[in-house]
């Protein structure tokens, strides 16, 4: 079996979360929170977990309407996405990751590890739910 290197991003205006797979592309885990500041530091950043991680792949959740449309915020994300994408020379593929910041900030409640002043963790949570729903979609 070949090895799975996937990095999830949930992809916001001031900060975005980051998720990691094992090897073998079964299991999502949170692993950072990067506070954005200008796309080049972004992508010195992004540089270093995907040689430490020997990423291939970008998984970015995409914020589709209530209808399931591509809205202003969808269309924004998806740029950045595609930016970064060609900069950091990986594959990129999208998924619909409306509610998963919802859905995070449920498992965090219920795992006592919530808390408002820390956004980092929700949007890390959040990018391990777009991953693994990507993963199990394979």
């Amino acid at each position: 079996m070949k090895k799975l290197s996937a990095l999830g991003l949930d992809i916001g205006l001031r900060r975005i979360g980051v998720a990691g797979c094992d090897g073998l592309g079964l299991i999502a885990t949170e692993l950072t929170t990067i506070e954005r500041s200008s796309f080049n530091d972004d992508v010195v950043k992004f540089k270093e977990i995907i040689e430490q991680r020997e990423v291939t792949i970008l998984v970015v959740g995409v914020p589709y309407n209530r209808e399931g449309e591509i809205g202003f915020q969808a269309k924004q994300v998806m740029k950045y996405a595609q930016r970064l994408a060609h900069h950091l020379q990986l594959e990129l593929e999208f998924v619909d990751e409306r509610f998963t910041s919802v859905e995070a900030e449920e498992q965090l409640r219920s795992s006592k590890k919530y808390s408002r002043q820390n956004k980092g963790l929700i949007d890390k949570r959040a990018a391990a739910i777009i991953l693994q729903l990507w993963l199990d979609g394979r």
